[in-house]
């Protein structure tokens, strides 16, 4: 830190799990720094059809309430896009930040879109990989077409030209990143999971369908994630710098309501850390853009805040020390267990680190003694494993 805000380095060039923060004196967080985060995986979850007061609470989702929120960070005031249903519109809008214009339900042979402007292809377009993992498909064609419990308007990938070579069902490209769910297990087995991967459950799964035995498609959703999770946060993948985002597409027909936003990651605050700031599916597209390092912001993604709240994003303040004796850092956001190392420099490229200790608590103080005013001098925290 310094009287004179210095550029922001990019951590996505610095090495794996390695992080470093420098901020004006009493600089307020900002938007864009979920870049300093080392997140090498993503994870994202779309399911169907519920509004979050129908889920949080639930009996019928034991999971959801008594395992993962307890451990997550959630939204509490997250809704779907603009145009609130029904599904493919809202999938379409994850994928790009807009809808292309449409606004029901059809197939990829009347809807699709001739535009490279969505996220995979920026992905693709950086040297980063990407795969959808659809359950009920057979990985042999590009799926076009339901098959089993697999519906195309819960895939936005297959919307596109770029993805599919304009509806042709053996068009390699597609076929080689639209992949079954079930290679998923053996995916995460040899780490060889992509940088995004979008998980659509089948009709059954997804919360869409009431199902035998149970007949109750919020339970069997429940279940189904009970069954899935696990194997990914037990992943190198994810371990190793990864977020998993579980959504829903819309809430309940006929009403704009709230929808669920559950986050897991090394680097969310966790805890069960329920966030109140209003956020929709642009603000999940934007924090995927930041996370991966892709621009152009697509469509509203440009003009939608991160989801910045639900990470333990480090922020540093300064100022004097008790009774002035020292120069006296404020760090929040630390990722308890992770080491914390305090360094000082005159130039930006030879630091004397002050401190070395692993953090015991998300928030601390560090008194430099030495400088009793920070003029001449940058602070800054790098946290790591």
């Amino acid at each position: 830190m310094k009287t004179n805000s210095p550029p922001r380095p990019s951590v996505r060039r610095a090495p794996l799990l390695w992080l470093l923060l420098m901020f004006c004196l009493g600089a307020p967080p900002a938007h864009g720094q979920l870049n300093q985060l080392p997140v090498t995986t993503i994870f994202l979850i779309v399911m169907e059809n519920l509004s979050w007061s129908a889920v949080r609470g639930n009996p019928a989702a034991p999971y959801i309430n008594h395992t993962l929120l307890p451990m997550a960070s959630y939204c509490t005031q997250y809704y779907s896009s603009p145009t609130p249903h029904p599904s493919e519109p809202n999938y379409i809008w994850l994928e790009s930040g807009t809808n292309f214009g449409l606004t029901a339900n059809g197939d990829p042979y009347a809807d699709h879109i001739n535009s490279t402007n969505h996220l995979v292809t920026l992905l693709n377009n950086a040297g980063l990989d990407w795969r959808a993992y659809q359950e009920d498909i057979s990985g042999l064609v590009v799926p076009l077409d339901p098959e089993g419990g697999y519906v195309p308007r819960h895939n936005p990938f297959v919307f596109f030209d770029d993805v599919t070579g304009t509806n042709n069902a053996n068009y390699p490209y597609g076929i080689a990143h639209i992949r079954p769910f079930t290679e998923l297990a053996a995916d995460l087995a040899n780490n060889n999971v992509a940088a995004y991967n979008f998980i659509t459950p089948d009709l059954c799964d997804d919360m869409h369908d009431a199902c035998p035995p149970t007949y109750n498609a919020l339970a069997q959703g429940d279940a189904w994630l009970a069954a899935q999770i696990p194997m990914i946060l037990n992943s190198a993948a994810y371990q190793a710098g990864g977020v998993i985002f579980i959504t829903w597409d819309e809430s309940s027909l006929f009403e704009s309501a709230p929808i669920g936003m559950i986050v897991l990651s090394p680097f969310a605050r966790g805890g069960g850390y329920a966030g109140a700031q209003h956020y929709t599916h642009s603000s999940t597209l934007r924090t995927i853009q930041e996370f991966l390092g892709v621009t152009p912001f697509l469509g509203d993604a440009a003009n939608a805040p991160d989801l910045i709240d639900l990470f333990a994003v480090l922020r540093v303040a300064g100022g004097p020390g008790p009774a002035n004796a020292g120069f006296q850092l404020t760090v929040t956001g630390a990722v308890p267990g992770m080491h914390q190392l305090i360094q000082r420099s005159t130039d930006l490229k030879n630091w004397t680190t002050l401190a070395d200790w692993v953090a015991d608590a998300a928030n601390y103080h560090f008194l430099d003694r030495w400088h009793p005013t920070p003029v001449g001098h940058y602070y800054r925290v790098v946290q790591t494993p």
